[in-house]
């Protein structure tokens, strides 16, 4: 549902944009982009990327259908919209936030947050959906590249256009699809492997300096039983080769450790 809702204000978009001018189309994404932010933040969630990101790219396209022609915005607003949608994509993955991880740690239970192949498959999804919303870029800029020279070039809104037709709306979302049934079933993968007992979990404890190599196990297996709760057990808990010194405090160190979880017998 998350990245449903994350999605909201750009699937009534091109829902509107096809049908009605494109300043409604943009206005009323914009207004739905605010609402869903203001929501997030009344609940307490973190600003998310993608939110943040719908909210930039719809006052932009707002400000270009008021200052530009009717017939330019309908030629180059779908491949504008959708670079926005690349360019938010991109820019969280460079910062380090990729939207795709942050609506999956809002929504995903802390053991498959924690599970280690968890950075991986979201980090995939997003990508994904990266390769998806440049492949909708290129396809939306075909018509009005193609057509340029044209005296009287079709629009998104030129539904006989062959050329328009396929390359503005089939293609796009077709993509689009394709990106979420990808997401979906590596999503479906992560939470199968992040929840099987077979799967290596890692975490960390502060323990002080002189203490002894069964001390530290003593400490790791304590760390990895509260973590797994009262119905699962921790076991095959490793520790890591090392303790990383605490800032600012040189009596205790950092400790990584490793473990599997399974049902308390």
């Amino acid at each position: 549902m998350g990245i449903l809702a994350g999605f909201a204000p750009w699937i009534v978009y091109w829902v509107l944009v096809g049908n009605v001018a494109s300043t409604v189309a943009v206005l009323v994404a914009l207004a739905i982009a605010v609402l869903s932010f203001v929501v997030g933040r009344t609940n307490r969630k973190p600003g998310m990327t993608l939110e943040i990101g719908s909210i930039t790219t719809f006052l932009m396209l707002t400000a270009l259908t008021f200052a530009l022609s009717q017939q330019f915005v309908e030629r180059w607003i779908q491949p504008l919209s959708t670079a926005g949608m690349l360019l938010v994509a991109v820019i969280g993955v460079l910062v380090g936030k990729p939207f795709i991880r942050e609506i999956a740690e809002a929504e995903q239970a802390p053991d498959v947050i924690k599970s280690e192949l968890f950075a991986t498959i979201t980090a995939q999804i997003t990508w994904v959906w990266v390769g998806a919303f440049a492949a909708m870029t290129m396809s939306s800029a075909i018509p009005p590249i193609v057509q340029g020279l044209n005296s009287t070039p079709d629009t998104l809104l030129d539904a006989r256009a062959p050329l328009s037709y396929v390359c503005y709306w089939v293609v796009p979302f077709a993509l689009f699809g394709c990106a979420a049934i990808g997401s979906r079933l590596l999503m479906e993968r992560m939470i199968a492997e992040a929840t099987s007992p077979h799967t290596v979990r890692r975490t960390t404890f502060v323990a002080f300096k002189e203490l002894e190599i069964d001390q530290l196990y003593y400490l790791a297996r304590e760390r990895a039983e509260r973590e797994v709760g009262p119905d699962m057990e921790a076991y095959d808990v490793k520790l890591g080769a090392a303790g990383l010194p605490l800032t600012g405090d040189d009596s205790r160190e950092s400790w990584p450790a490793s473990y599997k979880m399974r049902p308390r017998r």
